[in-house]
């Protein structure tokens, strides 16, 4: 599945509740998140629309927490 060109990090941080991460602090144009499900892990995000790149590391960082491949957090995501 391909990562969506036009999505804002606001909208990425409503969807990775279902990872469990909740938003700890949000100052200036960044989120902070959160999730303490298979042990403590943290993303920042910027509010504003994510590069691809960004997305990209993004979901890998959540898989390689996650212990699953970037295509199933994609899917889980963005499905």
């Amino acid at each position: 599945m391909r990562l969506p060109r036009d999505i804002e990090g606001a909208e990425l941080a409503k969807r990775l509740e279902t990872f469990g991460y909740r938003v700890v602090r949000r100052q200036g144009s960044h989120i902070r998140l959160r999730t303490e499900q298979n042990g403590e892990h943290n993303l920042t995000l910027v509010a504003d629309r994510l590069k691809l790149g960004t997305l990209n590391r993004i979901s890998t960082d959540v898989a390689r927490h996650f212990q699953l491949t970037k295509d199933e957090v994609v899917r889980r995501l963005f499905e």
